[in-house]
C-alpha cells in the first residue's frame, strides 16, 4: 500500500505524468542518439538499423513480455522494466565521453536495443497495470488513449530538448537527462500509486499461460485488427527511423532542426491522440473504421510529402504534421481496442502481440524504407508508401467497416 494514501484519487494522473516526463527524456536521448549517427556517418541504413534496434526485439521478447505480465503480475514486471531502461539509458549516456567512431556506433546502437528490450515488456505490463487503477470498466478505454496524448506531449518536448542540449552541452547532457527521467516512474510505482492487486487475473501454468493460447482464445475481431495493424505498419511505419534524413532535406542539417521536424510530428501526434481519447468508446466499436480512418490521413500525407517541386515548407511540414496524427491514431487505437476487446487473464500477452504488429512492423518497415531511399530517393519512397496505404485503408473501409468489436465484462 502507498504510504500516501492520499495521493490515491490522484494516481492515475501521477502515473500519467511519470510516464510523460520519462517520454520527453526518451525522446530527448533518441534524438541525440540519430543526429550523432547522422552526422557521423550520413548513412540512411544505419538511422534505420537504430531504430529497427528499438523496436524490432518487440519481435524477439513482447511474447515473454506478455507472458510474464499475465504470469507473474504487471506491477511486478513493470517496475522490474523500468529499472532496465534506467540501465540501459546510462549505458548510452557513458559511452559518450569514452568512445570515438566504429565503437561509440556500435555501443549507441547496443544502448538502443536493451532500450528495446525493456520498453517491450514495460509497455506490456503498463498496458495491464492501468485496468488496476480505474474504478470502473467504461474508464479503461479512455484512460489507455490519454497515456496517447501524454506520450505524444512527451514527443514533443523531448526532440527540441534534445536539439537545444546538443548545441550547449553536447550530446552526452542529453542521454543524460534521458537516463535520470527513468527515476520518476520508478519512484512513483514503488512509493505513490495504490493499485487494486485483488483486480489482476493471472494465468496458470502451462498451455493457457502460452502466446499461442491467448491468440487463439482471443475474438476473430482482434486477430484481424493485429493483422491490418501490422500490414499497414509494415508499408508505412517509417518515418521515425528516418526522421533525422527527412529533416535534413525538408529543414537542415542542424541539430534544431531535427528537433522542429520530430515536434512537428509530435504535435500531429497529440492531435491524433486527442481526436482518439475524445471518441474512444465510439472508436472501439468499429476498429476497423478507426485504423483505416487513420491509415487515410497517413497515406494522403506521404503523398503530398512525395511532392518536391517547389514545394513550400509550411505545406511540407503540414503533411508531417498528419503524418503524425495518423501513424499516433493507429497504433494508439490498436492498442486500446485489443485492451478493451481482451479478458482481463490476456490481456498482458495481447499488448505483447499489439507490440509485435505495430513496432515489429515498422522496423522492419524503417529498412524497407531505407533500402528503397538509397535506390529511389525520398520522394519515391513516400509516394510508393502512400499508394499502398492509400490502397490498404480503401479495402478496410469496403471489406471491414461494419465489424463491431464483441463486448467484454471484465475490466
Amino acid at each position: 500500500m502507498s504510504p500516501f494514501p492520499c495521493l490515491r484519487a490522484h494516481q492515475r494522473n501521477i502515473f500519467l505524468t511519470a510516464s510523460g516526463i520519462s517520454t520527453a527524456g526518451s525522446f530527448a536521448g533518441m534524438t541525440a542518439k540519430g543526429w550523432i549517427l547522422m552526422d557521423g556517418t550520413n548513412n540512411p541504413m544505419l538511422l534505420a538499423a537504430h531504430f529497427a534496434a528499438l523496436s524490432l526485439p518487440t519481435l524477439l521478447v513482447s511474447g515473454a513480455a506478455g507472458t510474464c505480465t499475465d504470469r507473474f503480475g504487471c506491477e511486478r514486471v513493470l517496475v522490474q522494466a523500468q529499472w532496465g531502461l534506467l540501465a540501459a539509458a546510462l549505458l548510452g549516456a557513458l559511452a559518450i565521453p569514452l568512445m570515438t567512431g566504429t565503437a561509440l556506433v556500435t555501443m549507441l546502437l547496443t544502448s538502443t536495443l536493451l532500450v528495446g528490450i525493456a520498453s517491450a515488456y514495460e509497455l506490456t505490463a503498463r498496458n495491464k497495470y492501468c485496468a488496476l487503477l480505474i474504478d470502473e470498466p467504461n474508464q479503461l478505454a479512455p484512460y489507455l488513449s490519454s497515456f496517447a496524448v501524454v506520450f505524444n506531449v512527451g514527443k514533443l518536448l523531448g526532440p527540441p530538448i534534445g536539439g537545444w542540449l546538443l548545441v550547449i552541452t553536447g550530446p552526452a547532457a542529453a542521454l543524460s537527462i534521458d537516463a535520470a527521467s527513468y527515476l520518476l516512474p520508478i519512484a512513483s510505482l514503488l512509493w505513490l500509486l495504490d493499485p487494486n492487486r485483488s483486480q489482476e487475473q493471472r494465468s496458470v501454468p502451462g498451455k493457457q499461460s502460452t502466446m499461442l493460447y491467448a491468440w487463439h482464445n482471443s475474438s476473430s475481431s482482434l486477430r484481424h485488427v493485429l493483422g491490418f495493424t501490422a500490414t499497414l505498419c509494415l508499408v508505412g511505419f517509417f518515418h521515425p527511423g528516418l526522421a533525422p534524413l527527412i529533416a535534413d532535406q525538408v529543414l537542415g542539417s542542424d541539430p534544431r532542426d531535427l528537433g522542429v521536424f520530430t515536434s512537428v510530428l509530435a504535435a500531429g501526434s497529440i492531435a491524433g491522440g486527442v481526436v482518439l481519447q475524445r471518441n474512444s468508446q465510439q472508436f472501439c466499436r468499429r476498429p476497423f473504421l478507426t485504423l483505416s480512418g487513420f491509415a487515410l490521413i497517413t497515406a494522403i500525407a506521404q503523398l503530398g510529402m512525395a511532392q518536391t517541386e517547389n514545394t513550400p515548407l509550411a505545406f511540407s511540414l503540414t503533411m508531417t504534421l498528419l503524418i503524425g496524427a495518423g501513424t499516433a491514431g493507429l497504433l494508439s487505437s490498436c492498442n486500446m481496442v485489443t485492451q478493451v476487446g481482451s479478458p482481463q487473464v490476456l490481456r498482458g500477452r495481447m499488448a505483447g502481440l499489439s507490440q509485435i504488429a505495430f513496432l515489429g512492423g515498422g522496423g522492419l518497415s524503417g529498412l524497407l524504407a531505407a533500402q528503397m531511399v538509397i535506390s529511389t530517393g525520398l520522394s519515391t519512397t513516400f509516394a510508393t508508401a502512400g499508394g499502398i496505404g492509400l490502397g490498404l485503408a480503401l479495402w478496410g473501409f469496403w471489406q471491414k467497416g461494419r465489424t463491431v468489436l464483441e463486448e467484454v465484462r471484465s475490466a
